[in-house]
């Protein structure tokens, strides 16, 4: 026995969602990619172009940076986004090279649109990308170097800055990173926890330094206490030192701190 009427369609997605398959999704996929990368590329390099960056709430920031360029852009397109995760991995990862892995993408995508165009299945292209990284991290193994030289540290440390807000320090800074880098390496290993980074306004960056040892912010307790003890003896306390309210009004006068 057959039922002549007509199925009925089951909607999965939401009021107002916009579905796109196939070619035309790919085709969407890769503009959105490209545009993002494009939006960056004009920062890299020596001639490289800073980027001014207005929000929502009117507020200015101008930078170099790949990364905090995207940060900063209201981007709603899917694969866009996934261009941006890719920058924000980078500057987790290694601190620098933002604006170049997200061009790379771009590259990477615009080739592989030619080679969709020309009938080549998305999986053939994707393993292709999978065996040139294997290869590119081959050579790049071969022709890497290993390095101590605290003048090649500096250098490395100084390229990073560039672009960045601190780059008209980046003498003063790269010094310290480099100290304090190589002060917690541990068998070639560098744990980056082990290195605090404390911001005070006021100074300039020229007057940041490099600490061996705990910096504790507390404020003194009274205006009698000394700035300064040197040669001094030191209590460990399993406490807290903050002063506690007494629960009677009460003036309490101290003559030696």
């Amino acid at each position: 026995m057959t039922n002549n009427q007509p199925v009925q369609p089951i909607f999965i997605l939401p009021e107002g969602a916009q579905r796109s398959t196939g070619r035309e999704a790919q085709k969407n996929n890769i503009m959105a990619a490209k545009a993002v990368a494009e939006t960056v590329r004009t920062t890299l390099g020596p001639k490289g172009m800073d980027k001014m960056i207005v929000d929502s709430l009117g507020d200015v920031t101008v930078t170099n940076d790949g990364v905090t360029i995207l940060e900063e852009m209201n981007i709603e397109h899917p694969s866009a986004k996934m261009i941006v995760e890719v920058a924000k991995t980078q500057e987790d990862e290694i601190g620098d090279g933002t604006t170049t892995a997200v061009v790379l993408a771009g590259e990477l995508l615009k080739n592989a649109e030619e080679l969709l165009d020309k009938e080549v299945h998305p999986a053939v292209v994707a393993r292709g990308y999978r065996l040139a990284e294997a290869k590119a991290q081959e050579i790049l193994s071969q022709i890497g170097e290993k390095s101590t030289n605290d003048e090649i540290l500096k250098k490395i440390a100084q390229t990073a800055m560039t672009g960045k807000g601190a780059e008209y320090s980046k003498d003063t800074l790269a010094t310290l990173a480099v100290q304090a880098v190589k002060m917690v390496e541990e068998n070639g290993h560098i744990d980056k926890d082990n290195i605090k980074i404390e911001k005070r306004t006021g100074g300039s960056v020229d007057d940041s330094e490099l600490i061996k040892g705990i910096v504790m912010d507390k404020e003194r307790l009274s205006s009698g206490m000394p700035r300064v003890v040197k040669d001094a003896k030191i209590a460990l306390i399993d406490r807290e030192i903050e002063i506690k309210k007494t629960e009677i009004d009460a003036n309490i006068q101290i003559k030696t701190p």
